[in-house]
Formats: structure tokens, sequence, C-alpha cells
């Protein structure tokens, strides 16, 4: 495993982390203890000690999991979680410090810690980033020692670039994969100027870069991969991207006529976002222990070459760019 340092944190943290948005088992499957601990513990085992979860993943259980594992090793772990989806309806109104520092206690009470090494705004609205007094109840619950730092997760480069204007604000969580490129441009050179730690999710783009689904793929009715394709539940862009799933099918057949032979993507697709230096990490989510070793095989890869990313950022350029690079 190789570190990097996440940003003002100063946590020197595994590039390849762990997202535990399914971590007790496929979408929709409902929540099994015994997968979440051992996919949690197969991570650690092969030096991952970045752990992103949230309040409303599995409505808890997700962070109740995260919280018993790492209490449990001896190893430094740090845990990232995340506030505010759990206000309905989900509107800047909702956004209250005393609501969000309920949800910081409970996602204490949850995990067993005692302090959250991180916690992120989860994609609020556009208009909290224009509310000062949201950011500054953040530096009285680290006076209060509930936390050590404060970051955000966002849909878009533009709220990126606003939350950034906030002193207290040390990391950003971005969608940033091949077929999501836009924040590597101006957002990243800002992010880097003020030491921000960027977090790249959905760095698979929903499992469509693994190049193992086809047309004939389907997908459980609680997966946000059949309900989501056009936003019906949250921002269209948390599903494959916000890529039409057919046209993402095409871009990743070229992706394997570029690499023939190779069975699984992911590691192809991880180690072009590693390529970034201003990456701090990716977290590639996982429903059974083969996803993660899956993800951790980046190393057992040569290093890609100049010419491979050059082509694979024509694929972008050919049949992704044109019809989402303008919206996040």
């Amino acid at each position: 495993m190789n570190y990097r340092k996440l940003g003002k944190t100063n946590f020197n943290i595994s590039e390849i982390s762990l997202g535990t948005w399914q971590v007790g088992g496929k979408w929709g499957s409902g929540f099994n203890d015994k997968t979440a601990d051992e996919l949690i513990n197969t991570a650690i085992d092969n030096g991952v000690n970045f752990i992103d979860t949230a309040d409303v993943y599995e409505n808890g259980l997700s962070e109740t999991a995260v919280g018993r594992v790492v209490r449990s090793r001896s190893e430094r772990i740090y845990v990232a979680t995340k506030c505010g989806r759990q206000i309905n309806p989900h509107i800047n109104e909702g956004y209250q410090p005393k609501v969000l520092q309920k949800f910081v206690e409970d996602s204490l009470r949850r995990t067993g810690l005692e302090t959250l090494d991180l916690i992120q705004l989860h994609c609020p609205p556009t208009d909290v980033y224009y509310r000062p007094e949201i950011f500054e109840l953040f530096d009285r619950l680290k006076e209060q020692g509930k936390i050590l730092n404060l970051g955000v997760s966002v849909e878009k480069a533009e709220e990126a670039l606003k939350a950034i204007e906030y002193s207290n604000i040390t990391t950003v969580q971005i969608i940033f994969n091949l077929f999501r490129q836009r924040p590597s441009q101006l957002f990243f050179s800002e992010a880097q100027k003020k030491d921000i730690g960027i977090i790249a999710r959905v760095p698979l783009a929903s499992g469509l870069l693994t190049g193992k689904f086809d047309s004939k793929t389907t997908f459980d009715a609680q997966d946000h991969r059949n309900f989501n394709r056009n936003g019906e539940a949250f921002d269209k862009g948390e599903t494959f991207s916000g890529i039409d799933y057919d046209l993402g099918l095409k871009a990743v057949q070229a992706l394997k006529d570029l690499f023939p032979g190779t069975e699984n993507l992911a590691p192809i697709a991880l180690q072009w976002i590693l390529s970034f230096n201003e990456i701090s990490c990716i977290i590639p989510g996982a429903s059974k222990e083969s996803h993660v070793l899956s993800n951790l095989s980046v190393y057992d890869l040569p290093k890609l070459s100049e010419e491979k990313i050059s082509e694979m950022n024509k694929i972008y350029e050919e049949y992704i760019k044109p019809s989402v690079h303008h919206l996040w």
C-alpha cells in the first residue's frame, strides 16, 4: 500500500481506502454484520487505514460496523463520516447548527468513538455553502473534542470551490473518475494552493468502469443503479457518474479494446485516478471481500504509461465529454 497526505489534516492515509455505502452487502439486500466486519477487516489487513461512512448509510448500521471494527483493531485507523442527508425535506432551511450538532453526537454514539477524525457535510444544498454560521459550528465541535477536522462532500465542482473559501475546510470529497474529469481543471489547482485533501468518490462510476456490466445486466429494485438513472431519488451524477448507461457501455468497450484480455478494468481505472498527484485517496465501495481485493490489485499491475493515459482520455473526449462535462 502507498500512502498520501490528506491535506491540512496531516493524516497519512492509504491512497486506496474504503467507502462503506454498501459494506453490509449489495444495495437493497439488507445489512449483514458478518459481511461488513469481514470487508472492513480485510481492507485493514491489506493496509487500508482510512474508512469513509455516513450516518444515512444503511440507517446508521454502516457507522456502527465501522466503529465496531476500528475499536477492535490496534492500528491507527482514520474514520470519516458525514452528516446532513437525514434532513427531510433536504433543503437549505433544514440546515441548522443544533440539528447538525445532534447528528455529530449521534455518529459518535453509533461508532463508539470519542472523536471523529473527519466529519463532512454530505452534499448539502448549494445555498448552505453561503452560510458561515454552519461552518463556524464545527469550530466549536472541534474545541469540544468531538471532531478533529471538517470536510465537505460535494456534487458540483463549483460547490467545492466555494467550500474551500472557509478556512476550517480541510478536505473535499468529489466524484472523480475517467468518466468525470472536470474537477481536475480549476478545482484541483485551487485545492492544492490551500492544502485541501481531495477524496475521490464513485471512482468506478457505480461499477461501470469494472467492465463487468453489459446490456443484459440487471440491478435489484432497491439498487440506485436501477431506480436513479435519471435522478429520480437524488442527483443523477451519483449513478453511473450521470452517464447514459448504453453510452457508458460503448465507452467501456473502447477501453476493453485498449486493454485486450483484461477481464477486470477496475485497477486500471483506479490507476488513472492515482496518476493525479492532487488526489489524497480513492474510496471505492465494496459489497463483498473480492471487491476489496480487486480494488487493491491496482498494485499488481505495471504503471500506466503516458501513452495509455492519453488514449484513455481520448475515449472520454469522444464518448463521454459532450453529454456530461458541463454538468458537474
